[in-house]
């Protein structure tokens, strides 16, 4: 998936100080809270909606997968069940799985109401869909051995150091123009950055912080290395992360659905939920 959004970002701050620069921040690493929990959202009345069906896929775990008993399972649709709850429509609540393929197909010939599935909301696809809020993004991160692990400010810290990286990569671009003293050690895929990485030939990694977390979290890493700084969110390189996809003539359902986002991050449901799939944390 791609997920596209631009802003200016000023490079002399980067130099500076990477985690003051606009469009990137640096924070401990947390459970993500992407609302203002002073803003606070008009709760809809969905009452004479007929039925909120979400429309998803199988094949993208942890969001949405078949479990062992081939149950519908994931973070997406512990997820949409959160949000019926939270609209009290619980009773009109439905999630079907569908082909990626025919998401937008059935979305449009009203077999569905909203898509939770990971289609990223671009000046394309605004065309088509009106989207909720980001409910999730992805950061970049930095990923080294244990005994090299460091903290922020890291710009210094990096100078001449070896890190690795995806060749041709988004974060291949975001590492050159942020990180302009290091030496690129450029990759054609992860298990040959993660097996130098893990030999010491390079000092770091940096890429996208969820599947560095599901590397760190599975036997292959067996305990080697660990996040160093961070979390890095660059919409301009990253995009700007998962929401919810509903038709473009209904952006009343969209705005309910921020309603009941808001609020499950607040309570912390998302959080919980975060945790349950997502054990070592990406921010």
């Amino acid at each position: 998936m791609a997920f596209q959004w631009r802003f200016p970002v000023l490079a002399s701050l980067l130099i500076a100080a990477l985690s003051l620069a606009p469009g990137v921040r640096a924070a401990e690493p947390q459970v993500p809270v992407l609302w203002d929990a002073k803003e606070r959202l008009p709760k809809p009345d969905l009452s004479a909606l007929p039925r909120l069906r979400f429309l998803t896929t199988t094949d993208f775990p942890p969001f949405n997968f078949l479990d062992g008993a081939g149950k519908l399972s994931g973070f997406h649709i512990d997820l949409a069940r959160a949000i019926c709850a939270e609209l009290g429509i619980a009773d009109k609540c439905q999630i079907q799985a569908l082909p990626w393929r025919e998401l937008e197909g059935a979305l449009e010939k009203g077999e569905g109401e909203a898509i939770i599935a990971g289609i990223a909301a671009t000046p394309q696809s605004r065309q088509t869909y009106a989207f909720s809020r980001s409910y999730l993004q992805f950061p970049a991160r930095f990923i080294t051995p244990k005994n090299k692990a460091f903290a922020e400010p890291v710009f210094d810290k990096l100078r001449s150091k070896r890190v690795g990286v995806i060749a041709g990569s988004a974060h291949e671009r975001m590492l050159r123009d942020y990180f302009n003293t290091v030496q690129i050690v450029s990759f054609d895929g992860p298990e040959a950055l993660y097996s130098d990485l893990k030999a010491g030939k390079i000092d770091a990694a940096f890429g996208d912080g969820m599947r560095f977390a599901f590397w760190l979290g599975g036997s292959d890493a067996a305990g080697c290395c660990r996040f160093a700084g961070g979390p890095y969110l660059a919409p301009e390189y990253l995009g700007t992360g998962m929401a919810i996809a509903t038709r473009a003539d209904n952006p009343a359902l969209a705005e309910a659905l921020d309603y009941a986002l808001q609020e499950i991050s607040m309570k912390g449901t998302f959080a919980e939920f975060y945790l349950r799939y997502f054990p070592v944390s990406f921010f």
